[in-house]
């Protein structure tokens, strides 16, 4: 009987071991839930699907061994650090309202149980849902909204990996400077005198305001005259008056701040008034919206935008090219700011769980404060990630930077962003000046 009994006894405690370590097993590999809130209808819907799209395929790669890929997440399947956990992106759409997106960040986090949070491309709406994260204190990336002021509330649980609008404003001026240099391609130098005149329409909420406010500042700074600064109402079904006002400040060069139906009607309005200046020039959003070129056509050529990524990047850096090419064979067209950022938003994700090896929130905010991704592994052309962890602008990646691009005609017809800035990486003569409509 002694016998028999330590046998079963025995058998027992194997049994335990298999049944808690296939337990253990499937607790480590569950679904690592991350909510993303983005503007999936309303008048940023066109950016919000390249949201998506972008960060939907970083998912797929983590997701999914792809040895191929050069980057750390591709060759193996899920979290490694977590038993192989995989990712999980619940979508949310806020519709461009902040209200509307600080209650789904409550509801994802409350109900839907996420270890944090993505998004969520207006500035107005990463506001108040960044609010939402510090209050619970559930870490939140941010991939796109360029508002200066989010990363100087000193919030513990935020991190933007985009660079934000003093860097790319700035980048404008030294683009403009080099052009009186003599430093843009194909260009020669061009007497400050004859583009000294800016004239500035930014939508009014959290985002243009501040592009207002940093296109004064670096233009009183360079040594530029701001003849006319408006703000409008976003999605605003006639922009003739705005326009007109631009035109009677006589401007050498006209900048905007839109998102894309609204950067679309300005074009429209600007060619029906037969307004344009030396230089058109948009803050990223909606002129590099898809749209805004299948829509417009050979009106855009010319046309500046800031942004983080084109698809000549390809050239420079081979990770960038293989991105590229799933993405287009998911969508149907090149990555674009948006979606790249996106993309690098989830990757960002990845390396910080990963690092913290739990989704316990103080150690995700460990590995953030402390996390360096290489450039060489991100589709954008920055020096890395590296999120400032005290200081004035907390939580920001220290290591990002801009480019601007310019639409221009391939030879076979299309019409494609070249990079004219940094000049050290341009694949195009610029051409300058716009055309006259």
């Amino acid at each position: 009987m002694k016998t028999s009994g330590k046998r079963m006894f025995f058998y027992g405690v194997v049994i335990l071991a298999v049944v808690m370590g296939t337990f253990l097993a499937a607790q480590a590999a569950e679904t690592i839930k991350i909510g993303v809130i983005y503007p999936l209808t309303g008048g940023a819907a066109a950016e919000g699907r390249e949201l998506r799209a972008g960060a939907e395929l970083a998912a797929e790669i983590v997701n999914t061994a792809m040895p191929d890929i050069k980057m750390t997440m591709g060759p193996k399947a899920g979290i490694s650090s977590i038993g192989g956990s995989k990712i999980e992106l619940i979508f949310k759409d806020h519709e461009g309202n902040p209200t509307l997106g600080a209650d789904l960040a409550k509801k994802l986090i409350l109900d839907d149980k996420v270890v944090g949070i993505l998004g969520c491309y207006h500035s107005a709406v990463t506001k108040t849902v960044s609010a939402v994260t510090e209050q619970y204190g559930i870490p939140m990336i941010n991939e796109s909204s360029t508002s200066p002021s989010l990363t100087a509330r000193g919030f513990k649980w935020f991190w933007r990996t985009t660079p934000h609008d003093i860097t790319f404003t700035k980048d404008l001026f030294e683009f403009l400077k080099g052009l009186t240099e003599g430093k843009v391609k194909g260009v020669p130098a061009v007497p400050k005198a004859q583009i000294t005149g800016l004239a500035a329409a930014c939508e009014k909420t959290e985002w243009g305001s501040n592009v207002a406010e940093t296109i004064e500042k670096f233009g009183k700074e360079y040594g530029y005259d701001v003849k006319k600064t408006l703000l409008y109402a976003a999605k605003s079904p006639d922009f003739s008056g705005e326009v007109r006002s631009l035109s009677a400040a006589k401007p050498d060069i006209l900048l905007f701040a839109s998102y894309a139906s609204d950067a679309i009607l300005m074009m429209k309005t600007l060619k029906a008034e037969k307004v344009s200046g030396k230089i058109i020039w948009g803050q990223n959003a909606g002129f590099e919206a898809p749209e805004f070129r299948s829509t417009l056509g050979d009106d855009v050529v010319g046309v500046l935008t800031r942004s983080v990524f084109a698809p000549k990047i390809a050239q420079l850096k081979p990770v960038a090219g293989q991105i590229n090419e799933l993405y287009k064979k998911k969508v149907g067209h090149d990555l674009s700011g948006a979606s790249a950022r996106a993309f690098t938003a989830v990757q960002a994700w990845v390396e910080v769980l990963e690092k913290a090896g739990s989704v316990k929130p103080d150690a995700i905010q460990k590995a953030a404060n402390s996390i360096t991704i290489p450039g060489e592994q991100l589709v954008v052309p920055w020096g890395g990630i590296r999120f400032a962890a005290s200081g004035p602008d907390q939580g920001q990646n220290e290591l990002g930077n801009g480019i601007i691009g310019q639409y221009q005609k391939d030879k076979d017809g299309n019409i494609v962003l070249e990079i004219v800035y940094p000049f050290e990486l341009a694949t195009a003569n610029m051409i300058y000046p716009f055309k006259a409509f």
